[in-house]
């Protein structure tokens, strides 16, 4: 764009006055460099040629304007568009009904100020934005670079970059009320049940209830990708998908959380069979296995496949409390915290019901009591 500015600015000579000059010979209020004689730049060239030279000119600047970050100029640039395509417009509509009437000199006048306050404003814009861009930050598009960039923050960087993220000390550790089962207060101090959104948890991982794909989709899928920002699907594009019931891993860029454990639910429209059960048993199984593998202490669940995949959220919570009491049975050393994250108000009952059943406390308290993390 600047060598093409360069070179139409190169045939104009000095400007004999400011503001616009109509046919009549009547100035406009508008505050602005024009020419007022243009026959010795214009020489052979036709009066067409150079009302096409401002349209290029300005076609140029708006292409790489509008295809540039610098997101800020573009209401600059959108009024400028405006006032150059309606000089265009009322020039080829005033050449086209009066052109026997128009002199010479009257049509160089018309002619260059639309291609004056083209050329002119375009070097501006040209100007202004090469200054602009040299001060904009570099933008990284190297997935691997910024994860490792998320990933070396410090905590206090974190909490400054992700506003309204939620600590893990406030979120209270469940405390079950009712002895079902044998009880385990080494266990149960690793359960909580929080409700709200998945993406402002400050912890080492949340979990994706992600599609096969991993390219990001509706619900809390949707929702975590938007949050991560771009850089979480580039990575996602090299795992090659996931099959139902596995889990991958993948940085948190953006979120609180420095980590993302994608699973694929089953799809239960037809009813919830052995095989759909086993494999939402897997998906819990699998991101609790991928956690310790990755030294990972605290770990967050939402409602895996009871959104669009269609399975009951009772049922789904059985095997949510089941497989996570059974595996911290073995490991509680290797995991601080498992958080049941849910979000309408429903799943917050079913799981507030049912957590008692596989995590009792060793001595009944009142309900509702709960106390903050001590980790």
């Amino acid at each position: 764009m600047a060598l093409h500015v360069s070179k139409l600015t190169t045939r104009l000579p000095t400007p004999g006055s400011f503001g616009l000059r109509s046919v009549l010979g009547t100035r406009l209020p508008f505050t602005g460099p024009t020419f007022t004689d243009i026959r010795c730049a214009a020489g052979r060239r036709t009066l067409h040629l150079l009302v096409r030279q401002a349209s290029d000119s300005w076609s140029a600047a708006k292409s790489l304007l509008l295809n540039s970050e610098l997101g800020y100029y573009r209401c600059a640039v959108g009024r400028l568009g405006k006032f150059t395509a309606a000089g265009s417009k009322a020039f080829h509509h005033t050449s086209s009904s009066t052109t026997s009437n128009w002199t010479s000199r009257s049509r160089y006048q018309v002619a260059f100020s639309v291609l004056g306050v083209s050329v002119g404003a375009m070097a501006t814009l040209h100007t202004t934005t090469m200054l602009a861009m040299s001060e904009t930050p570099e933008i990284v598009t190297d997935w691997q670079k910024a994860k490792d960039d998320f990933l070396n923050e410090t905590l206090e960087e974190r909490r400054a970059r992700c506003k309204g993220s939620v600590p893990l000390d406030e979120i209270p550790v469940w405390e079950a009320v009712k002895p079902v089962v044998e009880p385990k207060e080494v266990v149960n101090k690793k359960i909580s049940l929080f409700q709200g959104d998945i993406t402002k948890l400050e912890i080492d991982a949340i979990v994706n209830a992600a599609n096969k794909s991993l390219l990001g989709g509706g619900g809390v899928d949707g929702a975590i990708h938007r949050t991560a920002g771009p850089m979480l699907k580039k990575e996602c594009a090299t795992l090659n998908g996931c099959e139902t019931g596995e889990a991958k891993i993948t940085g948190g860029y953006a979120l609180p959380a420095k980590y993302v454990i994608h699973t694929v639910g089953p799809i239960a429209f037809g009813g919830v069979t052995d095989k759909e059960r086993n494999a939402l048993r897997d998906c819990y199984l699998n991101c609790l296995q991928t956690a310790v593998e990755n030294k990972l202490r605290t770990v967050a669940f939402p409602c895996i496949s009871t959104g669009v995949y269609g399975y009951p959220p009772k049922e789904a919570v059985d095997v949510a409390l089941d497989t996570v009491r059974k595996f911290l049975e073995q490991y509680h050393d290797k995991l601080d915290r498992v958080i049941f994250c849910v979000f309408l108000e429903t799943d917050k009952e079913l799981y507030r019901l049912n957590i008692p059943r596989y995590f009792p406390a060793e001595s009944p308290e009142p309900a509702g009591s709960a106390v903050k993390s001590k980790l």
